[in-house]
C-alpha cells in the first residue's frame, strides 16, 4: 500500500503530527483504561480519592497506556496498513515515521511512570510497567501472531487498569481489586471475538491466527455465549461477597440479561449487523457496569 505524505525519520513537531500522535495512543481505548482505573481508585476507599492521587495517577496511567498503544501501533504497522479497519492510522498513512514513534512512545511512558513512581507509590507504578510490557510485548510480538486464544491470555493486562487504581490509592492489591481485574479478563473475549467474526477475512489475509479463522466462525460463536455465561457469574461475585449492593446487581442484572440474549441470538444466526451490535454493546457494557460499581458504593444498600 502506498503511503500518503511519507516522511523521513526525522522527529517533527507541528499541529498536524501532534494530532497524529494523539492519534497513536488510540484516545477511545485509552479513555476507558482510565476510566476502569478511576473507577478502582474510588472503590478502594470509602470516602473521597485525594484529588492529587486521582489526577496524577490518572495522568500517569493513561500516558503508559498511551505508549503501550503507540509501541503496538509501530510493531503492526504492516498489518495496519492492509486491514480497513486499521490502515487510516498515522503509521500506514505516513503521518509520523517509525523513529518519530518510538521516541514519542518512550517519552509518554517514562513521563507516566514517573509519575507513578515520585508522585503515586513505587507499586503502582512496577504494576503499570509490568502491564505495559505484557500489553506490548508479550501480547503484540509473541501472543497475537501466534495463537487463537491471545485474546484470552494477553486480556490479562487490558484487565489490570483498575488495579492499578487501586494500588494507587491503598498501595496494596486486595480480593476486591482482583474481582474487578476478573471481570475485565472475562469480558474482554466475548467483546473482541465479536469484531474478528465481522473482520474474519481481514484476520485472515494478513494471516493473524484470530479464533474465526483458526476454528471457524460457529465454533467462535459458541466460545462467546460460553465466556458471556461466565462473564456474568463473575459479576455476580462483588454482591455475593459483599463488595457491592442492591443498586450494583440490579444494574448488572440487566446489562447481563440483554448481553447474553444478544450472544445467543447471534449463536443461533449469525449476521454482520448484530456481530457489530455485541461489539459496540459490550463497551456500553463495560462502562456502565462500573458507572454502577461507582454509584453503589456511595448510595448503597443491601440485605441485612
Amino acid at each position: 500500500m502506498e503511503r500518503v505524505n511519507p516522511v523521513n525519520d526525522k522527529l517533527r513537531i507541528n499541529g498536524d503530527s501532534l494530532k497524529s500522535f494523539l492519534a497513536l495512543t488510540k484516545p477511545r481505548v485509552c479513555s476507558l483504561i482510565v476510566f476502569t482505573a478511576i473507577i478502582g481508585m474510588f472503590l478502594a476507599t470509602p470516602g473521597m480519592v485525594p484529588w492529587d492521587i486521582l489526577i496524577i495517577g490518572s495522568i500517569g496511567i493513561g500516558f503508559v497506556s498511551g505508549a503501550a498503544a503507540a509501541f503496538n501501533c509501530l510493531i503492526e504497522e504492516k498489518i495496519d496498513a492492509l486491514m480497513a479497519r486499521t490502515r487510516g492510522r498515522p503509521l500506514p498513512l505516513g503521518q509520523v515515521s517509525q523513529v518519530e514513534t518510538i521516541i514519542f512512545s518512550t517519552v509518554l511512558g517514562g513521563l507516566g511512570l514517573a509519575l507513578l513512581f515520585f508522585f503515586i507509590n513505587p507499586l503502582t507504578m512496577w504494576l503499570t510497567l509490568i502491564t505495559f510490557f505484557a500489553y506490548a510485548v508479550i501480547y503484540t510480538v509473541f501472543l497475537k501472531p501466534a495463537t487463537p486464544m491471545n485474546i484470552v491470555i494477553g486480556g490479562a493486562s487490558g484487565a489490570m487498569p483498575p488495579v492499578l487504581g487501586w494500588a494507587a490509592v491503598t498501595n496494596q492489591v486486595n480480593p476486591e481489586a482482583l474481582i474487578l481485574f476478573l471481570i475485565i479478563f472475562c469480558w474482554t473475549p466475548p467483546h473482541f471475538w465479536a469484531l474478528a467474526l465481522y473482520r474474519r477475512k481481514e484476520y485472515e489475509k494478513v494471516g493473524m491466527p484470530m479464533l474465526p479463522v483458526t476454528h471457524g466462525e460457529k465454533y467462535t460463536r459458541l466460545q462467546i455465549v460460553l465466556y458471556t455465561i461466565i462473564l456474568i457469574i463473575v459479576t455476580m461475585m462483588p454482591f455475593s461477597v459483599g463488595m457491592a449492593g442492591l443498586i450494583y446487581i440490579g444494574f448488572a442484572t440487566i446489562l447481563n440479561a440483554y448481553f447474553l440474549f444478544y450472544t445467543v441470538m447471534l449463536y443461533r444466526e449469525y449476521s454482520d449487523k448484530l456481530s457489530m451490535k455485541i461489539f459496540r454493546y459490550s463497551i456500553w457494557y463495560l462502562g456502565l457496569i462500573f458507572l454502577a460499581f461507582l454509584i453503589d458504593h456511595y448510595f448503597k444498600f443491601k440485605f441485612i
